[in-house]
């Protein structure tokens, strides 16, 4: 399967599950160390053609079509990020709203259940800045290549991984985890593991390394 494909079917997963609306989002792939492709420009990922496709360079070079204008987050991260094969970017709707509710949270709580630690230690959340702006790229560079797995304030996601599926499913694992700490602050409390317990799943977090399972 040619790579165009194979962001056309993470497109349609994602948009099925409701995590990119309308013309939301970008995916991209490296297609060489210089070489990068990348989901066009205003257009629904839900019906994403394989000519529409765009390649840029690192160094911003346009080659084709009419990359997304969040590419520079996409470079951003390729640059800092030298494992990094493919990023997604989505807007997964729990994982922003508690980033809108609670404007001050620095991290989903990351101790609460063990597969947030086990899949990807924790989730941090970048400080707010305008989509598309060099801004937003300098935004993440503290956390790179740390984590795989992003919250961006007021906005959305980001996740980076040695595969397209490994980027994806960081996005999947996000929703999932801000859905269930959602649920239980609805139900009364967030609670916390033993202390034990935490640290006994961190050591076997660390023998996974930084991907996201």
């Amino acid at each position: 399967m040619a790579e165009s494909d194979h962001i056309i079917e993470a497109a349609k997963r994602l948009y099925q599950k409701n995590f990119l609306a309308a013309a939301d989002g970008n995916i991209s792939i490296r297609i060489n160390d210089q070489q990068i492709l990348i989901t066009p420009s205003g257009k629904s990922k839900a019906h994403l053609q394989a000519n529409e496709m765009a390649e840029i360079t690192l160094e911003n070079e346009i080659k084709k079509g009419t990359p997304s204008s969040e590419r520079l987050m996409h470079l951003a991260i390729y640059r800092k990020c030298k494992k990094a094969k493919a990023i997604v970017h989505a807007h997964p709707p729990t994982a922003i709203a508690w980033t809108i509710s609670h404007p001050h949270l620095k991290e989903l709580p990351n101790q609460s259940f063990a597969e947030v630690i086990l899949a990807v230690g924790s989730l941090p959340i970048v400080p707010y800045a305008r989509a598309g702006t060099t801004a937003m790229a300098n935004v993440l560079d503290p956390f790179l290549p740390e984590f795989r797995v992003l919250i961006l304030a007021r906005h959305g996601a980001v996740a980076w991984g040695e595969t397209l599926e490994e980027a994806v499913n960081g996005i999947e694992r996000l929703e999932h985890i801000a859905e269930t700490l959602l649920r239980a602050e609805m139900l009364g409390n967030i609670t916390n593991l033993p202390e034990e317990e935490i640290e006994a799943l961190k050591k076997i977090r660390n023998t996974f390394g930084n991907r996201t399972l």
